[in-house]
């Protein structure tokens, strides 16, 4: 191996683009943990959606100790996770049409919820098609994505646009088309992707920032505690029934 030290440059490289993400998402992160405080005093649910490596971030976020118990994974069967077989299915179905409408109109989304669609790219009939339909039943849309992709790449939705597009707040990871921040001379292709890394953080900062929202207006942000620790499961047994109806991942 060379002199370089690429575990030190990815390392490097992920704290920088936190940085960014810290320094020039602020304004957009409070407003869409503003956003998650107003869904959760006004009595909406929250949902969260992924396909394929985006999932990771959303599922990141639901059941999860220190995080909101209203966060629900929205699934659309195949593309959530890696584990359907061929896991090329998965990137297949983000690019057909008539999916996300269909997942949308037989799952719980309702009026005045808020649903948060994570899409690296944002390129795909998928989340875009989600996003409208979303918007169009009344869903408020938080869209957490690299903008960059809208003018490096083109849409495959029929539209010619973006996730970015048809979002009431979007959060820009900030990260480079192509997802990869290392390049080493004797590598043929770019790697080390950090899109995980940032997305999961802006996610948990958006979160923080609600609850903390909750707490300033004096309502008890429904938080769930690691099982791990004592009297763990009383209190995360207390916060599931009080907010039962708001909860999904249970039934």
């Amino acid at each position: 191996m060379s002199d370089r030290k690429p575990a030190g440059e990815f390392l490097d490289a992920a704290i920088e683009l936190l940085r960014q993400v810290r320094d020039e998402e602020a304004g957009s992160i409070e407003a869409a943990g503003t956003l998650l405080a107003d869904t959760v005093q006004n009595g909406g649910r929250l949902f969260a959606f992924g396909a394929g490596h985006s999932s990771l971030p959303a599922q990141d976020v639901v059941y999860r100790a220190g995080g909101l118990a209203l966060m629900n994974l929205l699934t659309v069967p195949g593309v959530v996770g890696v584990d359907v077989m061929p896991a090329t299915l998965g990137s297949a179905l983000e690019r057909v049409d008539g999916l996300a409408s269909a997942v949308l109109d037989s799952s719980p989304l309702r009026a005045g919820d808020t649903l948060v669609i994570i899409s690296l790219s944002g390129r795909n009939a998928l989340p875009v098609e989600m996003a409208v339909h979303a918007r169009a039943l009344g869903v408020r849309v938080i869209g957490v994505t690299s903008v960059a992709y809208a003018s490096e790449t083109s849409s495959r939705h029929s539209s010619g646009t973006f996730l970015k597009d048809h979002c009431d707040i979007v959060l820009d990871s900030r990260i480079a088309v192509g997802d990869a921040e290392l390049t080493l001379d004797t590598v043929p292709a770019p790697f080390a992707p950090a899109s995980t890394v940032v997305t999961s953080a802006l996610m948990q900062a958006t979160l923080a920032t609600a609850a903390a929202t909750l707490a300033d207006r004096g309502v008890e942000p429904p938080l769930l505690r690691s099982g791990n620790v004592d009297g763990g499961h009383d209190w995360n047994r207390r916060v599931l029934e009080q907010y039962a109806d708001r909860i999904f991942y249970r039934r």
